[in-house]
């Protein structure tokens, strides 16, 4: 990366009552990388303000809307207006966003699933190559050192030969009718309008993208058993899923938002002919690697004995814990020096380019749409095979 100053990046969303938002913005900044400039952070034109107020942002940079921080940034000189836009709406809304400042040329990182079509997604992928724009999704567990390293000992053929793949994210925070309360989170998130899917948008596509980022397999066919379990409640709230992936190796994708008492619970299993591999977002700076003929390996996040990708996604010496800023941050790091190169006319560093990008978000779209088609022929098994239309979208 050649850029010699900080990328200037805009946010959509984000605003009051809104627990992710934050969150982007500490990954965004936390290596120095970018700052906001602008936003348009509600639809409520005075709360969009007031909270760009409460950023410390020039009060002509905090937008009603989407569309007039699209139209009045682009129409600033090239040195002034922002870089990159950051989406994190309700995800009926990432579409309109996305277009609104992918059409001006602006590069683009946004919060998952994609789109709630898989219409929508393919579109993207199409204006992502015709604008030749970088489109990051920022599917966080993947920026975890632990889940790099597993990542490369899946490629290194350190498990032998792939044999089955077990991964879960389970949580409890909608075991009541929660929505009913009128909680911000639990209202859009079980609205289909708003949501298109539940449990397999919200969490199941990172389970997905988990597996699949892992393992480097897509999958083939699928059977998903997928319910509404809160009665009154208008999308998914529970699903299992058995999964053939490429060349045999099966599956299985459990995903809930109704399992009381679990907080935030993601395991990821991968088993070969000759070893294994644990990870758990509860211990994130470990992998647990099991041998056939061998006592158990416990890798530690930070060690010189990891992979490259696993090293240079650590910021502290062993021992001192990391975990969902810092994993959300590499996910970041590497789409805005990405970005950085683009801006500055440079070539990305290839070690760069290791993260989502739209046709993870079309893969992860077309997941949701086929699990959920498969649930509603009554768990039949389906052909889940996809080719994602598009450039790299890097």
């Amino acid at each position: 990366m050649t850029l010699k100053r900080k990328l200037r990046y805009g946010m959509v969303g984000g605003g009051p009552g809104a627990f992710i938002g934050a969150v982007h913005r500490r990954a965004a900044e936390l290596d120095g990388l970018a700052e906001l400039v602008a936003g348009a952070f509600s639809s409520d034109a005075a709360k969009s303000r007031a909270h760009g107020a409460s950023l410390h942002l020039a009060a002509d940079r905090a937008y009603a809307s989407y569309e007039a921080m699209a139209a009045a940034e682009s129409a600033r000189p090239l040195g002034d207006r922002i870089d990159v836009v950051v989406i994190v709406t309700p995800n009926h809304l990432h579409y309109p966003a996305a277009v609104a400042f992918l059409e001006r040329g602006f590069h683009v990182i946004c919060d998952k699933p994609m789109t709630t079509t898989l219409a929508d997604a393919e579109a993207l992928c199409a204006l992502v190559a015709e604008q030749g724009v970088v489109f990051a999704l920022t599917h966080n567990y993947s920026g975890y050192p632990m889940v790099k390293e597993a990542r490369a000992l899946v490629a290194s053929a350190a498990l032998g030969e792939l044999r089955k793949v077990v991964v879960e994210y389970t949580q409890g925070w909608l075991s009541t009718a929660l929505e009913a309360s009128g909680q911000k989170q639990a209202d859009w998130r079980t609205d289909p309008a708003r949501a298109g899917a539940g449990a397999l948008g919200d969490i199941g596509s990172h389970a997905e993208q988990l597996a699949r980022y892992v393992t480097g397999l897509e999958i083939e066919t699928m059977l998903a058993d997928v319910g509404t379990v809160v009665a009154g409640r208008r999308v998914d709230d529970d699903a299992n899923l058995l999964l053939r992936f490429e060349g045999g190796v099966r599956g299985i994708l459990h995903c809930s938002q109704i399992a009381s008492g679990e907080e935030n619970r993601i395991n990821l299993r991968v088993y070969g002919s000759t070893a294994s591999l644990e990870w758990s977002h509860e211990e994130p700076n470990s992998l647990l690697l099991r041998h056939a003929d061998a006592p158990l390996q416990v890798l530690k996040r930070g060690n010189a004995y990891l992979s490259p990708a696993a090293q240079r996604g650590a910021r502290l010496p062993p021992g001192h814990p990391e975990a969902f800023f810092e994993a959300f941050a590499n996910v970041y790091g590497n789409a805005l020096r990405t970005i950085a190169s683009r801006v500055s006319g440079a070539e990305p560093d290839p070690a760069d380019l290791d993260f989502p990008t739209v046709q993870d978000g079309a893969r992860g779209v077309h997941f949701i749409q086929t699990a959920l088609r498969s649930g509603a022929s009554g768990a039949t098994w389906v052909d889940a095979r996809y080719s994602p239309p598009g450039a790299t979208g890097a």
